[in-house]
C-alpha cells in the first residue's frame, strides 16, 4: 500500500467524509471484508497491520485487532493515536485512530479508539496520473507577475491526471509554496485543444537532472476548471492510455 503522510490529510480536505453514518457504514463494510489495515505509529518505520473487529456506534469506540507485537502494542498506547490506511472496492481510505485504549473483546485483548470524526475516501483513479510525451512536451502557460517580466511562462508537464499535474520548473522562477494558486493558467493538449484552470501548489521537489543541472518538479491540483474543459482532458488522458497500451502490447 502506499505510504501515508500526515501531510495528505491536509492535501485532500476535498474528500473528506464527515458523515457520522456514513463513516459508520464505510468502517462497518470494511470490516465485514475483513480488509487489513496499516495502522502508522511514527512513521513508516514502525507500522502496524490490523482489521476492524466490531463498530461500537452506540459508544462511539472503534475496536480494532491488536499488534502481535508486546513492545509495538505499548508503542500505539504511548502514541494515543495512529494514522490508517486501506481498500475499500479499489477505494483508499484514510482515517486517524484516536484515544487509543486496551480493551476485551470476544475473549481476548483488543484496542479501542474514538470513532473518527472525518475519514478520507479517495477514488483512486482521481489520483491516477499518466506520463506526458517526452520528446515533444505538452505545455502548460502560467501568468507571471510584472516584476518577472508579465505574460505566460511556459513549462513542460511530467504528467497529468483528472485531478492535477506534475510541471517541471527549469528556470526554479515559480512561486511553488503549497497551497500557492496560480489563476488563469492553460494547457495546450495536443489533438484534444486548449483547457483552462487555476492551479493550487501541493508539493514541489528539488532534482539534480544528468548533467548535474538543479531543477523542480511542482505537483499542482487543478480548481475552477470548466466542465468542457474537464471532457477534453479526459478524452487526453485516454488517449495516451491507448497509445502506451499499444505500446506495451507491441513489446509482449
Amino acid at each position: 500500500m502506499q505510504a501515508i503522510h500526515d501531510a495528505d490529510s491536509d492535501d485532500w480536505r476535498d474528500y473528506e467524509v464527515r458523515s457520522r453514518k456514513e463513516i459508520i457504514a464505510l468502517l462497518r463494510q470494511i470490516g465485514e471484508k475483513k480488509q487489513l489495515i496499516r495502522m502508522k505509529i511514527k512513521g513508516e518505520a514502525d507500522v502496524c497491520v490490523t482489521s476492524v473487529l466490531e463498530v461500537d456506534a452506540e459508544r462511539g469506540a472503534l475496536i480494532l485487532d491488536r499488534s502481535i507485537d508486546r513492545e509495538q502494542n505499548e508503542r500505539i498506547l504511548r502514541a494515543g493515536q495512529v494514522m490508517c490506511e486501506t481498500y475499500l472496492d479499489k477505494i483508499r481510505i484514510l482515517f486517524r485512530a484516536t484515544g487509543l485504549q486496551e480493551r476485551a473483546f470476544a475473549g481476548a485483548a483488543a484496542l479501542a479508539a474514538q470513532l473518527p470524526e472525518a475519514l478520507i475516501r479517495l477514488q483512486r483513479r482521481e489520483f491516477y496520473r499518466v506520463a506526458t510525451p517526452v520528446s515533444n512536451p505538452v505545455q502548460v502557460f502560467i501568468p507571471t507577475p510584472p516584476e518577472l517580466g508579465g505574460g505566460d511562462a511556459s513549462f513542460p508537464l511530467s504528467d497529468i491526471g483528472a485531478g492535477g499535474l506534475a510541471l517541471l520548473d527549469n528556470k526554479m522562477i515559480l512561486n511553488a509554496i503549497v497551497g500557492q494558486s496560480f489563476d488563469g493558467c492553460r494547457i495546450e493538449l495536443p489533438d484534444a485543444g486548449i483547457v483552462h484552470t487555476t492551479l493550487q501548489v501541493r508539493n514541489a521537489i528539488e532534482l539534480t537532472m544528468l548533467n548535474n543541472k538543479t531543477s523542480r518538479r511542482v505537483g499542482c491540483m487543478f480548481t475552477d476548471m470548466p466542465r468542457s474543459d474537464m471532457a477534453a482532458l479526459q478524452r487526453y488522458i485516454t488517449r495516451l492510455e491507448r497509445e502506451r497500451n499499444a505500446r506495451l502490447a507491441g513489446l509482449a
